[in-house]
């Protein structure tokens, strides 16, 4: 099993064990077009197939981790510790692009990583490891993005935060060099997948309540007609033979349903409910064209498979 190398809003790792019990029982190539920090992706480690991000920078860095690993870990090893001075041999040592004071090596790292959306320019290797280190050095490890495409998360407390991560790096390697890895809109799958092929489809998800905000870790966001394509993408791979899953909030219950799609509630404690009468209750469902009489049977995984490192 590899493990994901970056802590991402939305990750699936408690909900492993409901996804796969919604795998056909045989597939061919597995398709992610919301891969995000991978959760599913890294513990299947599939052979063949494609991920897909909206974020370039999520997507540069996979390209990283597959193509030149060492190179990305000799990166790492040479951050300091994000409360620590900045790095008067760095840029953005005293003001940010936008004249912001710097206060630490964080946010001296945190400009530096800002300059793709802020004046263009950018070394993927760089701009890779930059992301890695504020991922695990940020409150929460959180990746969230102002209305510019500029990150924005503040500096996190941690006693001894560790961002080399050199192990997860190089196992996530060679699993990365499986798949073909795209940065498109996830309609890609489309002609990505072919009859008999898995598509696993978790996008931001449609908010709760008619005053939230849609969930968006990127500038351009995912909006209700978005949400609306991607069932008519659902049901097209339907109608083309392709086994489709989807995870997606509550309030989307009665779409799939109407859609055609084997749907269950998930609780808040991520518990299994096949009764719809308490979905205005739940955050979660899983939709799937998979027929119960055709999934595989899988066990339960252990509950410390779920805990982040």
């Amino acid at each position: 099993m590899v493990e994901p190398i970056l802590k991402w809003a939305g990750g699936k790792r408690q909900l492993l064990d409901a996804l796969y019990a919604r795998f056909p029982e045989s597939y061919g190539r597995y398709h992610e077009p919301f891969v995000g920090g991978g959760a599913l992706f890294f513990d299947l480690e599939p052979g063949a197939g494609t991920i897909n991000d909206a974020n370039p920078r999520l997507v540069s860095l996979y390209e990283r981790v597959r193509d030149e690993p060492d190179r990305l870990i000799d990166r790492l090893e040479s951050f300091d510790d994000p409360e620590a001075d900045p790095d008067p041999d760095l840029p953005y040592a005293e003001t940010t692009q936008r004249g912001r004071e710097v206060e630490s090596y964080y946010y001296q790292q945190r400009a530096r990583f800002n300059d793709r959306p802020y004046t263009g320019a950018y070394d993927p290797l760089e701009e890779a490891a930059l992301l890695v280190y504020l991922n695990r050095t940020c409150y929460n490890g959180l990746y969230r993005e102002n209305a510019d495409g500029g990150f924005n998360v503040p500096i996190g407390r941690y006693a001894d935060p560790e961002w080399v991560r050199r192990d997860r790096i190089r196992r996530a390697s060679g699993t990365l060099g499986n798949v073909e890895i795209y940065n498109r809109d996830f309609e890609y799958v489309l002609e990505a997948a072919e009859p008999g092929d898995l598509v696993y489809l978790d996008p931001p998800y449609e908010p709760m309540s008619p005053t939230a905000d849609f969930t968006a870790y990127s500038a351009d966001g995912f909006d209700r007609g978005d949400q609306e394509r991607l069932i008519e993408t659902a049901t097209t791979l339907d109608d083309r033979g392709v086994s489709v899953i989807v995870s997606n909030s509550g309030v989307t219950y009665d779409r799939y349903v109407e859609a055609g799609f084997h749907v269950d509630t998930v609780d808040a404690t991520r518990a299994i409910n096949s009764d719809g009468d308490g979905r205005e209750a739940v955050d979660e469902v899983i939709a799937t064209n998979v027929p119960a009489s055709d999934r595989r049977d899988v066990g339960q995984r252990s509950l410390s498979t779920f805990e982040d490192e």
